[in-house]
């Protein structure tokens, strides 16, 4: 005589033939998972969305390195949302259908991909600021910064529609039972992914903070070799340097901080087989991945002042005050 097995087994219990199995853990550590997840998914959006905030409202902060912040702000705001979706697929269930499981893995690969462009222009901007200093005004300007942002949000949206368009036509045509989420690839479309969205990307960024930080380290013994000497006009030379070597020391840490945590999510595509990525599979290296997107923020508010005045303003609410825009908060 068959056992029927216990209905808190199953994802849909009334459909025993069909319906995926749930993961079972003991009460308190699924407690645990939930309550961590949701803390880290509500401080992510909220951080971000005051960098957000800040950068769009305050004139004095539009300046092409903010608004690569921005863009790099939005898509970490966005990702702290799609970790609610994460939260759901704890338990190894998917009850938001097949369409809306195609469509979460096709935000989720764009905002990725669109964080990996952020860092690479980020990467750009530092390494025109600090190799070619006298050029930077000229070539680094607001209108090529935005015209970059929108190139890298566009060109993400596309590939990844195009790689995933299958899935969209489709929906859960790959599932292999009933409460599963799992988007394939093929596997050219699994290797171009990895090489245009990671180690492409990495590569570029590698290189030019190597560079970055070789120039660096050469302006730095020039500073300490020339500064009793300096005459004031050299004085102010000298700060603004200062001022761009501890800017890309401060977007270095952003930079390596995520790697770290973006690393083992390529690591796992990588090794699976013919580019299958199931949602549950890699919930840790995901939920790696949201933790950058918290990260960042609390980087920000160590190294940057005028970060922790605009919370300052913000939380306070004089920012609702007429003619805040213009307040000077560097």
């Amino acid at each position: 005589m068959m056992t029927v097995p216990e209905e808190t087994e199953f994802c849909f219990p009334q459909l025993l033939n069909s319906s995926c199995r749930k993961i079972m853990r003991p009460h308190s550590v699924s407690m645990l998972i939930y309550t961590t997840l949701s803390s880290i998914s509500v401080v992510t959006v909220t951080l971000n969305l005051l960098i957000i905030i800040s950068i769009s409202h305050f004139k004095k902060l539009h300046t092409p390195t903010n608004l690569l912040l921005l863009s790099l702000a939005v898509s970490d705001f966005f990702v702290g949302l799609l970790m609610v979706f994460q939260i759901i697929l704890i338990d190894g269930c998917w009850f938001l259908g097949d369409l809306m499981c195609a469509v979460y893995f096709i935000f989720d690969h764009i905002f990725t991909s669109a964080s990996i462009g952020t860092m690479v222009l980020i990467s750009v901007d530092r390494y025109v600021a600090i190799c070619y200093p006298l050029l930077y005004p000229t070539k680094v300007t607001q209108n090529r910064a935005k015209i970059c942002v929108l190139m890298c949000w566009l060109i993400c949206v596309l590939f990844h529609c195009l790689l995933l368009k299958d899935n969209i036509k489709h929906p859960g045509r790959y599932n292999s039972c009933l409460g599963e989420c799992v988007v394939i690839k093929d596997y050219y479309a699994g290797i171009a992914d990895v090489l245009c969205s990671f180690i492409g990307p990495v590569t570029v960024i590698v290189i030019l903070y190597v560079r970055i930080f070789v120039v660096a380290l050469s302006q730095a013994r020039a500073l300490r070799t020339h500064i009793k000497d300096a005459k004031l006009q050299g004085s102010v030379r000298i700060t603004v340097k200062k001022s761009e070597l501890k800017a890309a020391r401060t977007l270095g840490v952003v930079v390596v901080v995520f790697l770290i945590c973006v690393c083992p999510y390529f690591c796992v595509t990588l090794k699976g087989d013919d580019a299958v990525v199931s949602a549950s599979s890699a919930a840790f290296v995901m939920c790696l991945f949201y933790v950058n997107s918290c990260l960042n923020p609390l980087i920000y508010v160590f190294f940057y002042p005028w970060f922790r005045n605009c919370i300052r303003v913000i939380v306070t609410l004089q920012i609702l005050k007429p003619g805040s825009c213009d307040a000077n908060i560097l």
